[in-house]
């Protein structure tokens, strides 16, 4: 766990940093010295300074969970975990299966990162050699074929003209880039912005799947930590809820908890909201009546993970080829609608 200054940890440092907790309880060292180890191996004043913070309430209050919710840099799924460890006795344990957890949500959040920046960056790439060869290069085509006695026409003349109006208006077309450019960083960042984003993905199937998906392994990931530390399935559900994205899935969760509560089968309302296909209610219906659902829900887990993997890399596998083939195309269009004539004019003289 690393920081320079006091923000909320990434999944990377949460994971981090339980890992380092784990270790330590298992070792029989309580947490106020735990806490006072991890002190002295700080590597960057934000993280010494945060370890103080945790250390000087833990002293006061004799509580790891109430130290970490005083920081406000700790994601809520792991305070609550963090209490009911302390409550049960099990901190080590479940402060391991926390470390795994956010591992995890790591490696998910950097696949979910490298699908998307790739094909971005190919996009990127594709419009500065458009633009460059729109702007750059056709005006010297047209130079050449006005010294020819000719001037461009159709598809070719349209370019240049576009490629003429950019040059002219360069300094309103690089507003409008930074406009798209702090757009797309408010969508990427901003709560608010990735919500527009994820509704605008919700439209279509094979990107509505992919988020169902997401939010399914979400949902089982935490379920098996929760049921792993004696929770209730009731419990276990209203835990899972804060770690899924607003949206259809986060919904169905709720309506699946309330009917929890009302004494309705764990696994029937999995399945009846859509929670968990066929397949994996029916296994998780099978780990409920034999005492091991949290070791099922970890194998749904897995499966989703490795569901997602394929998908993301069959995606990624797609997009290269048709962004290459499309920018072959687009940049061939361009040069034979201008070397075309030329060789004309030329095979005339």
């Amino acid at each position: 766990m690393s920081s320079k200054k006091i923000t909320p940890l990434s999944n990377t440092e949460a994971a981090s940093f339980c890992s380092q907790m784990a270790l330590i309880l298992r070792s029989g060292i309580s947490s106020v010295e735990g806490i006072s180890i991890m002190m002295e191996d700080a590597n960057g004043a934000g993280e010494k300074e945060l370890l103080k913070q945790i250390y000087d309430t833990i002293i006061e209050t004799g509580s790891l969970g109430e130290s970490l919710s005083q920081t406000g840099v700790f994601p809520g799924y792991l305070l609550q975990m963090v209490q009911i460890g302390e409550q049960t006795g099990k901190l080590d344990e479940v402060m391991s299966s926390l470390s795994n957890y956010y591992e995890k949500e790591a490696n998910l959040s950097q696949t979910i990162k490298n699908a998307v920046t790739y094909p971005l960056l190919m996009v990127t790439m594709m419009l500065l050699v458009v633009l460059v060869l729109i702007m750059k290069v056709m005006p010297v085509f047209n130079q050449v074929f006005r010294q020819l006695g000719s001037e461009m026409t159709g598809f070719s003349a349209a370019v240049l003209g576009l490629g003429e109006f950019l040059n002219n208006h360069i300094a309103v077309f690089l507003c409008v880039l930074a406009i798209l450019v702090l757009f797309a960083v408010f969508l990427a960042k901003h709560a608010s912005g990735q919500k527009l984003l994820r509704s605008f993905f919700h439209r279509f199937s094979r990107t509505k799947a992919l988020f169902e998906q997401i939010s399914a392994y979400r949902f089982s990931n935490g379920m098996a930590l929760a049921l792993s530390s004696g929770l209730t399935p009731e419990e276990c559900v209203g835990l899972t809820i804060p770690l899924i994205e607003e949206g259809p899935f986060r919904g169905r969760l709720d309506t699946c908890r309330n009917l929890i509560a009302d004494g309705g089968d764990v696994c029937q309302s999995l399945l009846d909201n859509d929670i968990l296909t066929g397949a994996y209610a029916r296994m998780a219906s099978v780990g409920s009546r034999t005492g091991v659902l949290d070791e099922v829900m970890l194998t749904i887990a897995k499966q989703y993970e490795d569901d997602i993997d394929a998908r993301f890399s069959s995606l990624i596998s797609k997009v290269e080829p048709t962004l290459v083939i499309l920018l072959s195309l687009f940049v061939g269009i361009i040069l034979l609608s201008v070397m075309l004539p030329l060789m004309g004019i030329m095979s005339s003289l």
